[in-house]
Parts: structure tokens; C-alpha cells; sequence
């Protein structure tokens, strides 16, 4: 591990959360301490759930035909902490773990639900036309898994899109599908920084026009200005937009998308927490205050993985200062959270945690 490390000037290891997680953790941490100070490298426990099903899946032996599925799943696993929407798009969400009662209701009902929420995500988020595979391509409002794979293939031949309008050269794309998928892809570096945004390019000229009257000739150098600019004109507001011929809505977004061209709406989430040392059920005391990730939500509470071998439970009724039904009200998978050790069973296993602030 030293020689790969120094090898490829790794800066993180990933390591999977399934059998012997927690003994390559005291491995990986005890390799890490003996590098100090000449190198700094970090660790991360990541979810490997349904990692096993990509590496069977068609998908990764389209992906790496020559290795053989164990290694195509730490691949997959590197890549969940890399980027972590594009890697999981590519696992039936069924596979990944969405709660106690998926196997009891409607399968068809569920998929169809699953399907939704997926597609809801990338296309909140967005994805970098010129970088996407074709399954994350294929959540994408318009596209299907035909024409996701046809815009791989005129990637591969003609070189980067340079501008959203190239999407009607690629087969099978015609004016509606373009109308529909345009806004949700970005082209970091293309002819138009438009193109980075979320705005449509139906509303460009109205967006062209608004940087016009404000005098902003380059949103990468002075977006953040726009905002200063408009402050101010709450009372012309009205004309400012039957001017520009559209509604509030719009005109909030291209604001928000100036300001911040290609922001990802992600990066306002919790960061995921890097470790360079293992802690032990031992070195736990009541009333200590640790970091943990949130790794199940049950009925009864959630479970946290706060860096020893064992999960934590913090009880729902543990989970805020007022009444909690639905842990869920409060935590999602995946949430960074704060707790406090309330209780320590080491013959049972067991940690006892609070979310509250007494």
C-alpha cells in the first residue's frame, strides 16, 4: 500500500464499509502514522452497498472488460467518493438499500418511485456534457438510453461539445428532446458560459439583454457583481421584466445562475469526513461529542457510524429538543451529524447516542 501510495502520490484511500472494513481501517491508520510528517494521506470508510451488483452488471464489463469483478468493485467504490451520483446511476436503486419494507409493496409501484427520485436528482444537479457516461446521460429529462449512448458516440468521434446547440447533430435528438434535456447540461468550457448554467437557452436573449442593461460583458469575471447592480430596483422590478419578456420565477434563476455560474447544488452539503487515525470503543467516554455519518434510519432512531467498529443508536426520542415522529423528519442517510456518547456497553456492543444539546 506504501508503494501505491508513493507510486501514484495518492492523497485518500477509500476504504468499503463490508467484511474486514474495520481491520484495513487499523491497517490503512497505522500506515498512515508511519508516513507522518514526510506525507499526509487520509481515509474514508465509503458505503459499498451494491457494489457487488455493478461489478456483475454489463455495465461495468462494458466498462473494464479485462478485469475481473472484484477489482471492477474497488473501482466503483473509489469512484462513490470521487463522484458519488455518477457511480450509484449506474446500480438499480433496489440494489443499494432503500429501507426495511422495499421487498413487501408493489415492486413495479416502487421502481417506478425509485426511477423518479433518481431522475430528480441529476437533473437538479446537472451533468458535464463532455464528461458523462451514458448511464448518468440516460436520467436526464429528454434523453433516453439510446440517444445517451449516441451522444457518447458523437463525443468519441467529433471531439467536446463546445456548445448545448451541437446536441441536435447527435442521432436521435430532435427540437423537442433538445428543449428538454438542454437545461440540465453544462459545458464548463464551452463557446458560451451560458452553457455552464442552469439557465434554458430559450431564456439566453432575455438573460443577454439583462447583462446588457447592466453592464456586464463576462459572468466568469463579474457575475457575483449582478446581484450588487439590482439591489436597488425593487420598484422597477415590473418593467424590468415585462422589458425582458419574462416572469419573477425566471428571473430569479438567471439571477442566482450569474452569480454562480456552474454551481453545483451539492457543494452547500456537509463535506464527508477524512480520518487518519481509528478510534476504538474503548477510547470512548460518556459525554464526549464525536462526528458521525449517518448509515441507517430506522422507525425506532438512526444508526451512526462514528469511527469505532460498532454503530451507534440514537434513539428518535434522542433526536432534537422537540417531539420527533418519523426520524426521518430530522436525518437522512448519508447526513453528517454531531452526537454525544450517552452510554458505552462493550460486553453487548452497544453505544448509546444524543443529538440534543443538554
Amino acid at each position: 500500500m506504501r508503494r501505491l501510495i508513493e507510486k501514484y502520490d495518492a492523497a485518500i484511500i477509500a476504504i468499503g464499509n463490508g467484511t474486514a472494513s474495520r481491520e484495513t481501517e487499523q491497517m490503512a491508520a497505522e500506515l498512515i502514522a508511519e508516513m507522518k510528517p514526510a506525507r499526509t494521506v487520509e481515509y474514508i470508510i465509503v458505503s459499498e452497498a451494491g457494489a457487488s451488483v455493478y461489478s456483475a452488471s454489463k455495465i461495468a464489463r462494458e466498462e473494464f472488460p479485462d478485469l475481473e469483478a472484484s477489482m471492477r468493485g474497488n473501482i466503483s467504490i473509489a469512484r462513490r467518493l470521487q463522484d458519488p451520483l455518477a457511480e450509484l446511476v449506474k446500480i438499480d436503486p433496489k440494489s443499494i438499500g432503500v429501507g426495511l419494507y422495499q421487498h413487501d409493496i408493489n415492486q413495479k409501484k416502487l421502481s417506478e418511485s425509485l426511477g423518479h427520485v433518481v431522475e430528480s436528482c441529476v437533473n437538479s444537479v446537472g451533468v458535464n456534457l463532455n464528461t458523462a457516461s451514458a448511464s448518468l446521460l440516460r436520467h436526464i429529462s429528454g434523453l433516453t438510453s439510446r440517444t445517451a449512448q449516441n451522444i457518447v458516440k458523437f463525443r468519441d468521434e467529433h471531439g467536446k461539445f463546445k456548445s448545448r446547440r451541437q446536441l441536435m447533430e447527435v442521432e436521435g435528438i430532435g427540437e423537442v428532446a433538445y428543449e428538454l434535456a438542454a437545461g440540465f447540461l453544462r459545458i464548463p468550457d464551452g463557446d458560451n458560459p451560458l452553457d455552464n448554467t442552469s439557465i434554458h437557452p430559450e431564456s439566453y436573449a432575455a438573460t443577454e439583454k439583462l447583462l446588457k442593461k447592466f453592464k456586464i460583458s463576462d459572468i466568469r469575471k463579474e457575475g457575483n457583481m449582478l446581484k450588487l447592480k439590482i439591489k436597488n430596483i425593487r420598484e422597477e422590478l415590473q418593467t424590468l421584466l415585462e422589458e425582458l419578456g419574462i416572469g419573477e420565477p425566471t428571473f430569479r434563476d438567471i439571477i442566482a445562475n450569474i452569480e454562480k455560474p456552474g454551481l453545483d447544488p451539492r457543494d452547500s452539503l456537509p463535506k464527508p469526513i477524512f480520518k487518519s487515525d481509528v478510534l476504538k470503543m474503548e477510547d470512548l467516554k460518556e459525554g464526549m461529542w464525536l462526528k458521525g455519518t449517518v448509515r441507517n434510519v430506522v422507525d425506532f432512531g438512526a444508526f451512526v457510524d462514528i469511527g469505532v467498529k460498532q454503530d451507534g443508536l440514537v434513539h428518535v426520542s434522542r433526536m432534537a429538543e422537540r417531539y420527533v415522529k418519523n426520524p426521518l423528519e430530522v436525518v437522512a442517510v448519508g447526513d453528517v451529524v454531531d452526537v454525544k456518547v450517552i452510554s458505552i456497553d462493550l460486553e453487548r456492543g452497544r453505544i448509546g447516542l444524543s443529538m440534543k444539546k443538554d
